[in-house]
C-alpha cells in the first residue's frame, strides 16, 4: 500500500530529497522525477525501498529490500534499462525501518 491508515505521505522530487533529505514526519515518501538516484545520498541505509521502473507495462522492473543492501543494484539496474530503452521512467517508495510494510 502507498500509506497506511492515520500516517503521512509526502510526494516530493529527486531534487528536494537531496536538499532536504527524508522528512521525520513521513510516513511514506514517494519520490518522482529523480534523474540522479537521490536515495543514494540518504545517510539511513535501513530505510526500506520500493523501487519500480516502466510500471504497469510489459516491461516492468521492480526492486525492494533496505536501502544499504539493494541500492547500488537498483542504480545499476536502472542505468541497464536506460540505455537499452532509450529513456526511463521510475519512481519509489521510501519507508524508516521498524514500520510495517502492510
Amino acid at each position: 500500500a502507498l500509506n497506511r491508515i492515520g500516517d503521512p505521505v509526502l510526494i516530493t522530487t529527486g531534487r528536494r530529497l537531496t536538499e532536504e533529505g527524508m522528512p521525520e514526519n513521513a510516513g511514506s515518501t514517494v519520490v518522482m522525477l529523480d534523474g540522479k538516484c537521490a536515495f543514494n545520498t540518504l545517510a539511513d541505509e535501513n530505510l526500506v525501498i520500493h523501487w519500480g521502473a516502466y510500471l504497469g507495462t510489459s516491461d516492468e522492473i521492480a526492486i525492494s529490500g533496505r536501502l544499504g543492501d539493494v541500492g547500488a543494484e537498483i542504480e545499476r539496474v536502472r542505468e541497464e534499462a536506460r540505455q537499452r530503452k532509450g529513456w526511463i521512467m521510475d519512481t519509489y517508495l521510501l519507508r524508516k525501518p521498524g514500520e510495517p510494510e502492510e
